[in-house]
Protein backbone atom coordinates (compact mmCIF):
# COMPACT_ATOMS: atom_id res chain seq x y z
CA UNK A 1 0.00 0.00 0.00
CA UNK A 2 2.71 2.25 1.07
CA UNK A 3 4.19 1.78 -2.45
CA UNK A 4 1.13 2.69 -4.38
CA UNK A 5 0.71 5.59 -2.25
CA UNK A 6 4.66 6.45 -3.13
CA UNK A 7 3.95 6.17 -6.77
CA UNK A 8 1.26 7.66 -7.29
CA UNK A 9 2.70 10.61 -5.70
CA UNK A 10 5.91 10.56 -7.56
CA UNK A 11 3.58 10.14 -11.25
CA UNK A 12 2.01 14.00 -9.72
CA UNK A 13 5.56 14.83 -8.97
CA UNK A 14 6.74 14.52 -12.36
CA UNK A 15 3.39 16.00 -13.90
CA UNK A 16 4.09 19.38 -11.82
CA UNK A 17 7.74 19.52 -12.86
CA UNK A 18 6.85 19.04 -16.18
CA UNK A 19 3.98 21.71 -16.56
CA UNK A 20 6.58 24.10 -14.63
CA UNK A 21 9.14 23.12 -16.93
CA UNK A 22 6.88 24.24 -20.19
CA UNK A 23 5.75 27.12 -18.37
CA UNK A 24 9.67 27.86 -18.34
CA UNK A 25 9.79 27.65 -22.27
CA UNK A 26 10.82 23.97 -22.31
CA UNK A 27 9.36 21.22 -24.43
CA UNK A 28 8.82 18.02 -23.05
CA UNK A 29 10.21 15.18 -25.43
CA UNK A 30 9.50 12.34 -23.17
CA UNK A 31 8.37 11.61 -19.62
CA UNK A 32 9.23 8.32 -17.63
CA UNK A 33 11.39 6.98 -20.51
CA UNK A 34 12.54 2.97 -19.62
CA UNK A 35 16.36 2.19 -20.29
CA UNK A 36 18.05 -0.91 -19.61
CA UNK A 37 20.12 1.13 -17.24
CA UNK A 38 16.87 2.91 -15.22
CA UNK A 39 13.97 5.35 -15.65
CA UNK A 40 14.44 8.72 -16.61
CA UNK A 41 11.70 10.54 -15.26
CA UNK A 42 11.34 13.58 -18.09
CA UNK A 43 13.21 14.40 -21.20
CA UNK A 44 13.31 17.74 -22.40
CA UNK A 45 14.29 20.55 -24.91
CA UNK A 46 14.77 24.09 -24.86
CA UNK A 47 17.17 25.65 -27.83
CA UNK A 48 19.74 23.90 -28.17
CA UNK A 49 20.30 21.80 -24.81
CA UNK A 50 18.78 18.56 -24.10
CA UNK A 51 17.39 18.23 -20.16
CA UNK A 52 17.03 14.33 -18.37
CA UNK A 53 15.58 15.30 -15.69
CA UNK A 54 15.17 13.18 -12.73
CA UNK A 55 11.90 14.64 -10.00
CA UNK A 56 11.74 14.27 -6.24
CA UNK A 57 9.29 14.77 -4.31
CA UNK A 58 8.66 15.02 -0.78
CA UNK A 59 6.03 15.48 1.80
CA UNK A 60 8.32 18.08 3.79
CA UNK A 61 10.35 20.53 2.42
CA UNK A 62 13.39 20.07 4.85
CA UNK A 63 13.37 16.37 3.27
CA UNK A 64 14.57 17.79 0.16
CA UNK A 65 18.09 18.40 0.86
CA UNK A 66 18.74 14.86 1.26
CA UNK A 67 16.32 13.30 -1.64
CA UNK A 68 19.30 13.20 -4.36
CA UNK A 69 22.98 11.77 -4.25
CA UNK A 70 25.54 11.18 -6.04
CA UNK A 71 24.56 7.31 -6.11
CA UNK A 72 21.20 8.26 -7.08
CA UNK A 73 22.28 10.37 -9.68
CA UNK A 74 25.13 7.77 -11.27
CA UNK A 75 21.77 5.65 -11.62
CA UNK A 76 20.00 8.57 -13.92
CA UNK A 77 23.25 9.20 -15.56
CA UNK A 78 23.71 5.70 -16.66
CA UNK A 79 20.09 5.90 -17.62
CA UNK A 80 20.69 8.65 -20.11
CA UNK A 81 23.95 7.22 -21.45
CA UNK A 82 21.82 4.42 -22.66
CA UNK A 83 19.19 6.96 -24.54
CA UNK A 84 21.40 10.54 -25.13
CA UNK A 85 22.07 9.70 -28.59
CA UNK A 86 18.15 9.12 -29.23
CA UNK A 87 17.35 12.72 -28.25
CA UNK A 88 20.17 14.60 -29.33
CA UNK A 89 20.57 14.04 -33.35
CA UNK A 90 21.55 17.81 -34.10
CA UNK A 91 24.24 18.18 -32.39
CA UNK A 92 22.40 19.48 -28.88
CA UNK A 93 23.84 20.05 -25.55
CA UNK A 94 22.85 17.66 -23.42
CA UNK A 95 22.50 17.59 -19.27
CA UNK A 96 21.26 15.73 -16.44
CA UNK A 97 18.85 18.16 -13.97
CA UNK A 98 17.47 17.68 -11.06
CA UNK A 99 13.82 19.05 -9.84
CA UNK A 100 13.01 19.07 -5.88
CA UNK A 101 9.28 19.65 -5.18
CA UNK A 102 7.60 19.54 -1.92
CA UNK A 103 4.15 21.18 -0.82
CA UNK A 104 3.94 24.47 -0.32
CA UNK A 105 7.18 25.22 -2.31
CA UNK A 106 8.30 26.69 -5.62
CA UNK A 107 10.26 24.03 -7.24
CA UNK A 108 13.91 24.01 -6.64
CA UNK A 109 15.60 22.96 -10.18
CA UNK A 110 19.59 22.40 -9.87
CA UNK A 111 20.73 22.92 -13.45
CA UNK A 112 23.73 20.49 -14.94
CA UNK A 113 23.38 18.56 -11.46
CA UNK A 114 25.91 16.13 -12.64
CA UNK A 115 29.32 16.24 -13.35
CA UNK A 116 31.37 13.05 -12.91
Amino acid sequence: MKRQIAEKRGRQGEGRAAAWLQLKGWRILGKRVRTPAGEIDIVAKRGNIIAFVEVKWRAKKADLDHAIDEYRLSRVAAAVEAVAHTYATHGEDIRLDVILLAPGSMPRHIVNAWQP
